[in-house]
């Protein structure tokens, strides 16, 4: 059946309106305020300047003027625009058939695939000297989301994770453990346990100005390729990368490639004096090495080695640029890193480009995430870790679980609660635009009423609940004219806008659209199920609204598994 979308609305426009292209009709095009019993409205203000009418008037001969089609319910005229309704079946059937498919091509005749990108997608590039912290979450589900995302428009997406495993912070930590460690293993998650001794630095830092001299000159024998110190760094970068992969797993998360800084910097190092000698970057009197950005590029000079020959991060970076176009010949590399690196971004692409790199590179930046206490300081002590973040909110899902399942089994309780939980802290979290910072509230992500995830799987259940106690089988065969009810038909029309929410959000790496939609969504469906029984004794009536329901619960499904978020038939 054709797929009826803001495009399709365009071209039967198109028939009465050549002053403009179907492209600029469809951008023009409208989504009503839920209250207007329409799918989509035209304004015709711009094309009334061409006509030389006035707005009303155009409309008015439109409604007049356009053909009877087969997909369209109803044309009216409402002032100056033009308001159509799409008829139910061609939203509802296209739903029922495609299934999970449903935003990722357009309807069931449609067998053409997307223009498919290899896309690398590169998070959360931890360092190797502390756990991950909250602020690591927001990384990893943004990361994890997008490529959910553009793995569903059909796209060939890598995901990929850099451990900055050297440099003066690794060697904080190690110092620290070499001198009040004991030599001892681990006696908790080993990534808390190299963390300790990080802080342990910085506290110790303050009673003894010379800790920092240590530091540096372990950093020196790491580079010169002391044993004894390459066997204690390599010891504490398995402890952390060892604790890492069990807070990835809780998050659903794999890469298909890990890099190491440490297998990098050298040969960035050589990229840059290949630089050098090639006239593309200076050299200062005292020998670091600097680039000098030409007028277009209007930025800041930036150092790329220091005096003393050692290298900074962004040294690393130029030469991962290489290895990943090897490793993948991607058309895209995305880079998720909060926004206080942005300008790190614009000096290391300009350099690229600089270099004759001609690999498209973006900085998916976003905002950073407080809690209720303020802001969190890694060196301190006083960052939050995010394997305690899930824990407590695993917790408090199992308390909501317990009160109202408490005849269920603890075993039971347990797994909803943990899937419970990480719904709570990702949807929370995902429903904010990338490049918004904000405050995490653990209680009131939990809810489940709400702008919530618990909110949305408790949608999803109770729709698996009502399809489970009817006796009769979903069908599309339904007696169509029955779903005449303003809050059937605002329901219908969220489903319709759902292909192009999950557009846009690939277009513009907008995870948070599809987390926003289904809100609104859900919302509605709330609003239709307590204005219209679906059990009913009209058989006819129960059938299409069975229909209607079956088709929320496959787009909530959709956009939660984007989400990462699992659903549960029962909460």
């Amino acid at each position: 059946m054709k797929f009826i979308d803001k495009k399709a609305i365009a071209k039967f426009l198109a028939e009465q309106i050549s002053e403009l292209k179907v492209e600029e009709i469809e951008a023009l095009i409208e989504i009503p305020p839920s209250e207007i019993d329409f799918t989509y409205a035209f304004p015709c203000f711009k094309v009334a300047k061409y006509k030389k009418k006035s707005p009303n008037l155009l409309a008015e001969d439109l409604v007049k003027n356009l053909k009877q089609t087969e997909f369209l319910d109803n044309i009216t005229a409402t002032g100056p625009y033009l308001n159509f309704k799409v008829k139910p079946n061609y939203i509802l059937v296209n739903i029922f058939d495609l299934g999970i498919d449903y935003g990722k091509i357009q309807d069931i005749d449609d067998k053409r695939k997307a223009n498919e990108l290899r896309i690398v997608i590169e998070y959360p590039s931890p360092n190797t000297n502390k756990p991950l912290h909250f602020g690591h979450i927001r990384n990893m589900l943004l990361g994890k989301s997008l490529s959910n995302l553009l793995e569903y428009k059909g796209h060939k997406v890598f995901q990929v994770n850099l451990y900055n495993n050297r440099g003066i912070h690794i060697c904080k930590s190690m110092l620290a453990y070499k001198k009040w460690g004991s030599d001892k293993e681990p006696n908790k998650k080993s990534d808390h346990y190299v963390g300790d001794f990080y802080v342990k630095f910085t506290q110790m830092g303050k009673e003894d100005e010379n800790l920092e001299q240590e530091a540096y000159g372990l950093l020196r024998l790491w580079e010169m390729g002391d044993e004894d110190t390459l066997k204690l760094w390599n010891k504490m970068n398995n402890w952390a990368i060892e604790g890492f992969k069990i807070t990835f797993e809780k998050l659903g998360i794999s890469f298909d490639k890990v890099y190491f800084e440490s297998d990098l910097y050298l040969k960035g190092k050589k990229i840059i004096i290949d630089g050098l000698n090639k006239g593309i970057f200076e050299k200062t009197e005292d020998g670091a090495i600097f680039v000098k950005f030409p007028d277009k590029y209007n930025l800041p000079d930036k150092f790329l080695i220091r005096s003393d020959g050692t290298t900074i991060y962004i040294t690393q970076d130029i030469y991962l640029a290489y290895k990943k176009m090897e490793d993948f010949n991607f058309d895209r590399s995305i880079h998720v890193v909060g926004d206080p690196q942005i300008q790190h971004f614009k000096w290391l692409f300009a350099i690229l480009d600089m270099l004759g790199f001609r690999g498209d590179n973006y900085h998916l930046a976003y905002g950073m995430i407080s809690l209720p206490s303020g802001k969190m300081k890694s060196r301190e002590g006083t960052v939050v870790d995010g394997d305690d973040v899930i824990k407590e909110l695993e917790n408090l899902a199992f308390i909501e679980v317990d009160k109202r399942y408490s005849d269920i089994s603890e075993s039971e309780k347990a797994r909803r609660a943990k899937i419970i939980g990480l719904a709570a802290l990702k949807f929370f979290i995902l429903k904010y635009s990338a490049v918004k910072g904000f405050v995490f509230r653990p209680d009131e992500s939990i809810s489940f009423e709400g702008e919530t995830g618990p909110y949305l799987q408790y949608c999803y259940a109770r729709i698996a609940s009502i399809i489970s106690k009817s006796e009769i089988q979903v069908t599309k065969t339904i007696n169509w004219n029955l779903l005449s009810h303003e809050t059937e038909t605002n329901l219908i029309n969220q489903l319709a806008y759902f292909p192009e929410i999950v557009d846009q959000a690939e277009k513009t790496y907008s995870v948070h659209l599809i987390a926003q939609y289904l809100l609104t969504l859900c919302q509605a469906f709330n609003t239709f199920y307590s204005t219209c029984q679906v059990i009913s004794n009209d058989k006819n009536l129960e059938k299409a609204r069975l229909l209607l329901i079956k088709c929320v619960q496959i787009v909530i499904k959709i956009g939660l598994n984007i989400l990462g978020i699992e659903t549960l038939d029962k909460m």
